[in-house]
């Protein structure tokens, strides 16, 4: 009885001591997730948007369909994984300049904030997900409303991101399955159109101005024969009236 005692309080004090450690973590969780991103990270961005040449070439990149995925938190979930692929692969500058310091800056932020996000289903990776050609302003602007939005929904619930998405990721499997089944339009469609048809309206052009041409040479050939003619001189003409003369003498 008295060897009880002590074992059943021992087993207590260890589970109240789990308990504050618990609590403890997600607080230091809590407070790290709401207040990881900054607004000086916004302005990182903000530069790096402003430093960039204005031009209309385009890149292909992957991200997130948001007219499949309306969902706030499952966009977000599913742009932040396609936003740290793109500063890997796709968002590149000359080493050790202020463009490349901020990318950097923003890799080691994304490598934080991923304990902040629940991972779900990887065969639901590409569920989605299209790919989009824009030009680079366009990019930055599109990641830096991510981390915007990111930085919101976290300073509200820093447990936002435990959100389980999978269901949310299916539907854009199955339409993405329906639309293949409707027979999805082909981008490169127009392009052969355009491609077929100059070459087909600059033939017609070419044939209907060799008939111009050589209408007009025909005309141009045919005018001397006409006025030279004799079948065609006027009735009150000298030549004419000069062989009436002769017609008329007597014999």
């Amino acid at each position: 009885m008295m060897h009880s005692l002590p074992q059943t309080w021992l087993s207590r004090l260890l589970l109240l001591v789990c308990l504050l450690v618990s609590r403890s973590i997600t607080e230091e969780v809590s407070e790290r997730c709401s207040h990881m991103i900054g607004n000086g990270h916004l302005q990182f961005l903000q530069q790096l948007i402003d430093s960039q040449m204005e031009t209309s070439c385009q890149i292909a990149f992957e991200f997130v369909d948001q007219e499949q995925l309306k969902d706030p938190v499952c966009y977000l979930k599913k742009a932040f994984l396609l936003v740290q692929d793109i500063m890997e692969d796709t968002m590149r500058f000359k080493d050790n300049t202020p463009n490349a310091n901020v990318i950097v800056t923003l890799q080691e932020l994304s490598l934080r904030l991923s304990s902040c996000f629940t991972k779900d289903y990887e065969e639901q990776d590409k569920a989605c997900v299209r790919t989009f050609h824009e030009t680079p302003l366009q990019l930055l602007e599109k990641i830096k409303n991510v981390f915007n939005e990111t930085k919101n929904l976290l300073k509200k619930d820093w447990n936002v991101f435990s959100k389980n998405c999978n269901k949310s990721f299916e539907k854009c499997s199955s339409q993405g399955h329906d639309r293949q089944q409707e027979g999805p339009s082909d981008p490169q469609l127009p392009g052969f159109v355009f491609r077929l048809l100059v070459p087909s309206i600059i033939l017609v052009l070419l044939a209907v101005g060799g008939l111009l041409f050589y209408r007009q040479r025909w005309r141009s050939h045919r005018e001397p024969q006409t006025v030279d003619s004799p079948m065609e001189r006027p009735e009150g003409s000298p030549l004419t009236q000069d062989e009436d003369r002769q017609v008329e003498l007597p014999v």
